[in-house]
């Protein structure tokens, strides 16, 4: 499914117009009739429908919805912030249809204040072109639609809740908290961004005629993952196999007092499918370790506390033959093991994932991964991502996609940032947004679950691309079936291990 830019969503509909010749008002006129539609699923009996209209396309589809809630029999007032005279183009047409059906008022403060419980509110105020904070009767009519669902109103907006950006999914100021938000042929960033998500409500996408063939024109790179599409990157697992057909898997971590990150990557990665698990640790946490994981073999590292030189050739020993690597949860980092770190990337013959403190020990490092033969993916949560990137955590959540893009370009890696909506990009600028997971994730050892699950994936021999969008969508949809069950506040990483054996189970798998 893929995900648009507002500058993206203009050439699809100018695609549309210019290059197969789909007049503006027919593609309006779909739009409208889905906003409709929605309006109607959600009216109460009795209920009455209240639009209020800006300027452009989306003031348009709102004075077209209108004009269908009538001819539907609903009882329906708009309320204009641009004078219709002024309207241009399709909007125009639309506008003036209108008048001579109905009436329809300027907007004033009080004018809402009619609607409630039972009633729809269709916000077609801003669409997806919004650069600047709404002010004056903008920032009114924004205040006034809030208050009129804090009265029981449903409110539906067309395409894009009034105030809130359609690439950043954030407000620059007001905004439109809706019920429900219909989009047209794809989704927005918006839509799938923190905190858009849930200033949109339920978001529905509609078909408005535009041709498979126009989306063709677009050079849009990112999708939202979708079940049927990540089942198709698995491979099946053929009957006459053994342990070693589904991957030997490394992994370095844990130390003392934190052993359970180690355990928690070892038994996902179990879990996840390897065939062999063998986890590298101090002495004094791997007995913990194993206790934990018995279907995992260990290694003790025979350095002293953090990582460093004195355990580079047994690292390099054990990670000969191996098909991944994974590094990082729970190390004893110190001021030697970016360096440790950078040899690995450098000479390891099979895909790496670094996580958690192999990430941290490469701060101000980050030309190691251009070192590296092999497919690198790594797992930062939003801190971890701001220390590599250089910049603060504000800025990597004000741009998620962006910030994930830049640095798996950049640094030829395949970047996997953690959160609501865990965004995946690859080298060439490729990237997925995962929209299965819950708050109740937000537990110490779900990114350790993670780690092991996209780890075990690699071991299985899949594209550092496709294990990484696997591996998180399936850790998500993991923690929704738990939470059912737990409930988001009672949910532990461990359930997640358990999550992941009821997706396979489901998936057949």
């Amino acid at each position: 499914m893929r995900v648009l830019t507002a500058a993206e969503a203009r050439a699809l509909d100018e695609a549309a117009i210019v290059d197969f010749g789909i007049p503006g008002l027919l593609l309006m006129e779909h739009a409208a009739r889905a906003v409709a539609e929605a309006a109607r699923a959600r009216l109460g009996p009795g209920g009455r429908v209240a639009v209020v209209t800006g300027a452009g396309n989306n003031g348009g589809d709102g004075w077209a919805a209108a004009r269908l809630l009538h001819a539907a029999g609903a009882p329906v007032r708009v309320f204009h912030l641009i004078d219709p005279d002024e309207l241009r183009g399709d909007a125009a047409t639309n506008a003036a249809i209108w008048m001579r059906l109905g009436s329809a008022s300027p907007f004033a403060e009080q004018a809402l204040d009619y609607v409630g419980a039972g009633d729809v509110v269709i916000d077609a105020i801003f669409g997806t072109g919004l650069s600047r904070p709404p002010e004056g009767d903008f920032a009114a009519a924004i205040d006034a639609i809030n208050a009129a669902r804090v009265r029981g109103a449903k409110v539906v907006a067309v395409d894009v809740p009034s105030g809130l950006s359609a690439d950043t999914g954030r407000p620059p100021g007001a905004v439109v908290q809706a019920d429900c938000t219909v989009t047209f042929a794809a989704r927005k960033r918006c839509h799938v961004l923190f905190p858009g998500v849930e200033l949109c409500g339920e978001v529905e996408v509609a078909d408005i005629s535009i041709p498979p063939q126009a989306f063709l024109r677009l050079a849009a790179r990112v999708r939202l993952l979708h079940e049927q599409w990540v089942r198709n990157l698995l491979p099946e697992r053929a009957a006459d196999t053994h342990k070693g057909t589904f991957g030997d898997l490394l992994v370095v971590a844990g130390s003392q007092g934190k052993s359970g990150a180690a355990a928690m990557c070892a038994k996902a990665a179990l879990v996840g499918g390897a065939g062999l698990v063998t986890v590298a640790t101090r002495r004094d946490a791997l007995p913990q370790v194993l206790a934990h994981t018995m279907e995992a073999m260990g290694l003790e590292l025979p350095g002293a506390g953090a990582l460093g030189p004195g355990d580079e050739e047994a690292l390099l020993e054990a990670a000969a033959g191996r098909d991944a690597i994974l590094v990082g949860p729970g190390i004893p980092r110190g001021e030697a093991t970016g360096a440790l770190v950078a040899r690995l990337l450098a000479e390891a013959s099979c895909p790496l994932l670094l996580d958690a403190d192999a990430l941290n020990a490469l701060q101000g490092q980050t030309d190691a991964f251009l070192d590296a033969n092999v497919e690198v993916v790594i797992t930062p949560h939003p801190k971890e991502m701001a220390r590599l990137a250089g910049i603060s955590v504000a800025e990597v959540q004000a741009d998620r996609i962006g910030v994930a893009q830049r640095f798996a370009r950049g640094h030829r890696c395949t970047v996997v940032l953690k959160g609501a909506h865990t965004v995946i990009a690859d080298p060439d600028e490729e990237v997925a947004i995962c929209p299965t997971g819950n708050a109740g994730m937000s537990t110490a050892g779900s990114g350790d679950v993670l780690g092991g699950l996209i780890a075990a994936l690699l071991a299985q021999g899949l594209p550092a691309s496709a294990a990484a969008r696997v591996g998180v969508y399936v850790h998500g949809l993991a923690g929704d079936r738990r939470a059912r069950v737990r409930g988001q506040a009672g949910l532990v990483a461990g359930d997640l291990i358990e999550g992941i054996a009821e997706v396979w189970a489901e998936w057949k798998r």
